[in-house]
């Protein structure tokens, strides 16, 4: 990748950044700019059909079905932050992003990414309470207290993520180029002439309380879900495999994708090959959207059912 003319000797005003990871695809710009549009559509379309059927099926109203339907709705949000400026960057020849638009990319990839986790955390809790209090399970869960979960998941991820990003706007930048497809805190913070200790303690803060936080409470649960399930019959074993495996392979993934993200921001990716270079950088963006519908929604026999009966009217 050859070096971008975007440099700067002295701090200046920066109006813009320059996204130097797309390189020069030349006329493979279109096909990249299909697969990348098919994929969004896929995105949004499935997603899209698994909240309107769990909206439309009552009997799907239950507290494990609604949080589904949230992480849905978070996945065609998250993908809205990054494909429309991902597929219109395919054509422009400077790859160029105002600042306004570069900070809202941030907001909105980052809170989403909280917001995930931080569902998924809920989720972990719904299995726990139905699989360890199945007696009390509707009374601790019920419709009502879940709406106040998913109003709380947004709360705190909104106000985690305003703590950080409220230290990154005053930044004024000596540079301007970040080698990637999206605006990136890490490297936009890497650009700036000169950055506090509280700017990098708010960014530890964040993932802290975005990443750890969630995990950590993800684990107790599935802790506590195992030690019941060891004790419980062949049929509660499967039952626990069924309504956990989802988790189990979503939370993988992230995972991988953390550690992806992780390479990418701190470690010079000068040397690597296009293409891995711009998959690596977006890895979750890509893959999550997509496992979500599937692992979680067409995955569970009772909406696969609901699918059927309201998309192609089968019993």
């Amino acid at each position: 990748r050859q070096a971008s003319p975007y440099k700067m000797e002295n701090s200046t005003e920066v109006v813009f950044f320059v996204l130097s990871a797309y390189g020069d695809i030349g006329n493979l710009k279109y096909l990249y700019f299909s697969i990348m549009l098919l994929w969004y559509i896929s995105i949004c379309a499935t997603n899209t059909i698994l909240v309107v059927v769990i909206y439309v099926d009552r009997g799907l109203h239950e507290p494990m079905y609604l949080l589904l339907c949230h992480l849905f709705m978070n996945e065609i949000s998250t993908s809205m932050s990054l494909y429309p400026l991902l597929l219109s960057q395919m054509f422009s020849d400077t790859h160029e992003v105002t600042l306004p638009w570069c900070f809202l990319q941030m907001f909105c990839i980052y809170t989403c990414s909280c917001v995930e986790l931080c569902s998924l955390t809920a989720m972990a809790y719904d299995r726990y309470v139905c699989i360890c209090y199945p007696l009390h399970y509707n009374v601790i869960m019920s419709n009502k207290r879940v709406g106040k979960i998913i109003l709380l998941v947004w709360i705190y991820s909104f106000t985690s993520y305003m703590f950080s990003f409220s230290f990154v706007i005053p930044l004024t930048f000596c540079g301007n180029v970040i080698d990637k497809v999206f605006c990136d805190q890490q490297l936009v913070i890497k650009l700036a002439c000169s950055v506090s200790a509280l700017t990098s303690i708010s960014d530890l803060f964040f993932a802290f309380i975005s990443v750890v936080i969630p995990f950590c409470f993800i684990s107790v649960s599935y802790v506590k879900i195992l030690l019941v399930c060891l004790k419980g019959s062949k049929e509660s074993k499967q039952k626990v495999l069924t309504t956990c495996t989802p988790q189990i392979v979503s939370l993988s993934n992230i995972f991988v994708g953390g550690i992806f993200y992780y390479v990418e921001s701190r470690f010079d990716g000068a040397y690597a090959p296009d293409g891995v270079h711009i998959i690596s950088s977006i890895y979750l963006q890509i893959l999550q959207p997509m496992i979500t519908p599937f692992m979680y929604g067409f995955y569970l026999p009772k909406i696969r059912q609901s699918c059927k009966r309201l998309l192609f009217n089968r019993k």
